[in-house]
């Protein structure tokens, strides 16, 4: 048997390590080149790219997109906003180009100013699809989309939170880049900077200060996980010395994730700032407190492009069993409701937030079992539609928040 400690076994992981270091050392460099935000005021038309996905994404964008037409109609017939479908993010299509996104569907994202995403598949181990990167991670680092925002409301329990998951480091940066050592040792890598620690901790710094909160939660594991989580949390120290009217804390993920099941506490919670995987397992979490993973969406945002989408996976099983019809589209349309705030279509976001909460955690006047128990996603749409019309809606709203 060959000694696991030979040079050949060592000196193959070192230099295995050397080129992840160096990949990633070139990239803290182009993180140190500042950028500025994109202006949307200033753009004209606003291109909006239509990813449909795989699974149930097809179904579901489609229908968030013919919610969005009917909500921008004005700016669409005056030229102000385009959309575009956008093809070819299927796994079939990635997989036969064995690229998490094939170089031509990049250079049509890359043509849009923003995108609103259907779910895409991510290959696993035994699933018979290759090894490729998730579509995600890969649109997230081709774009810099570094800030995942992820809020999670339900007003009549006084919960307002909104998560600020950094989108382009820790595990995800290099998770299809580990190594096994020896047939007994796998390893894999965990990348934080000061660079995107900063800038995810100051986006969420700075949307308290527009928003009027008062509270951000930085959340880690930096007792146990001291270098790169220390990293997190000094420069959450930093950043918040800039922000003398916003108080902050200090939570680790394991207490962090009982405490959003504390109903006597919760509510006290505001805005969250938390490396990658982290926000990735808690934001399922809280999604779910609101009424499942199926009603939250999410943005990821960089300074000149942007992505929004559902939370949730592509459901392959509902396509298979004939039930696609039946998928609940309310979480991609949540993140079209975040897109259309990113593009300063604001009073348009707060209305379709407001009839959202009216048809999804109020009057509910339609139930969607994901079979045909219920109700469509078409169904569900035109419900929508004819809330968000309705002349009393603010009214509605209100008297059910305060109820």
């Amino acid at each position: 048997m060959t000694d696991p400690k030979t040079p050949t076994a060592i000196d193959a992981a070192k230099t295995h390590f050397a080129a992840i270091l160096e990949q990633q050392l070139d990239r803290v460099e182009r993180l140190k080149q500042d950028l500025e935000w994109t202006d949307y005021s200033q753009v004209k038309p606003i291109k909006i790219g239509i990813l449909g996905g795989d699974g149930i994404g097809p179904f579901i964008s489609a229908e968030a997109r013919r919610v969005l037409e009917y909500l921008l109609r004005d700016a669409v017939s005056t030229g102000k906003v385009v959309f575009r479908d956008i093809e070819g993010l299927t796994i079939e299509n990635r997989a036969s180009h064995m690229q998490s996104i094939p170089d031509d569907v990049l250079a049509e994202i890359r043509d849009c100013h923003v995108t609103l995403k259907g779910p895409t598949h991510t290959p696993e181990k035994g699933d018979g699809w290759p090894n490729i990167e998730s579509a995600n991670v890969s649109m997230r680092k081709a774009l810099d989309l570094f800030a995942n925002v992820r809020p999670v409301r339900i007003p009549q329990e006084g919960i307002d939170w909104t998560f600020f998951r950094e989108n382009t480091e820790d595990l995800y940066a290099v998770g299809s880049q580990g190594i096994n050592v020896t047939e007994d040792l796998a390893i894999d890598f965990r990348v934080i900077t000061s660079q995107g620690s900063r800038r995810i901790i100051e986006a969420a710094f700075a949307h308290a200060q527009r928003n009027g909160k008062s509270r951000v939660t930085i959340v880690t594991k930096a007792n146990i996980i001291k270098t790169t989580d220390g990293k997190f949390l000094d420069i959450a120290r930093s950043v918040a010395e800039s922000y003398p009217g916003i108080s902050w804390d200090a939570w680790y993920i394991d207490i962090m994730t009982a405490k959003l099941l504390d109903e006597a506490r919760r509510n006290e919670f505001q805005v969250f700032a938390l490396p990658n995987l982290y926000g990735d397992i808690i934001t399922d979490e809280a999604a779910q407190i609101q009424g499942g993973v199926g009603t939250a969406g999410s943005a990821n945002i960089g300074k000149t492009s942007a992505m929004f989408e559902a939370i949730h996976g592509s459901a392959p099983r509902m396509v298979k069993e004939g039930r696609a019809q039946y998928a609940d589209p309310s979480s991609l349309i949540r993140a079209g409701s975040m897109m259309l705030d990113h593009v300063g279509y604001s009073q348009l976001s707060a209305r379709l937030n407001k009839a959202l909460d009216i048809c999804t955690q109020y009057e509910r006047k339609l139930s969607i079992t994901g079979r045909d128990t219920g109700s469509s996603g078409k169904e569900f749409g035109d419900y929508l539609m004819e809330t968000v019309e309705s002349a009393d809606l603010d009214s509605r709203w209100e008297g059910y928040v305060n109820s």
